[in-house]
């Protein structure tokens, strides 16, 4: 069973963006596509930890700020050539609200902020 947690509102995360959310077992990611899906991951790229919400939103993937990784927002895996993954969590949109899965979430570790 499922315990949503609401954690904001569609529109205020930017169509092709990201906002970090701290949680009480660390930050997610929270991506928004330009087809309006919604996609959460650890906030650490796996290759030098870089801040993933900062990164580039482009189709399903985002792109690390630092180094340029390639992260699939379906999976967390490194695109391409590169290596590493990391944690992806359950999200849905009810009612132009973005909603986490709090159970879900508190069975993850979570990168630290």
């Amino acid at each position: 069973m499922s315990n949503w947690i609401d954690i904001a509102a569609l529109d205020d995360v930017p169509k092709r963006g990201a906002r970090m959310v701290k949680t009480a077992h660390g930050c997610v990611a929270v991506f928004r596509t330009g087809a309006n899906e919604v996609f959460a991951l650890d906030n650490a790229c796996p290759h030098k930890q870089g801040p993933l919400a900062e990164g580039i939103v482009h189709g399903r993937a985002v792109t690390c700020p630092l180094h340029n990784w390639v992260i699939s927002l379906e999976t967390g895996q490194a695109q391409g050539a590169d290596e590493g993954q990391v944690a992806t969590y359950l999200a849905r949109v009810e009612g132009g609200r973005i909603l986490l899965d709090a159970t879900f979430l508190r069975s993850r570790k979570v990168a630290a902020e």
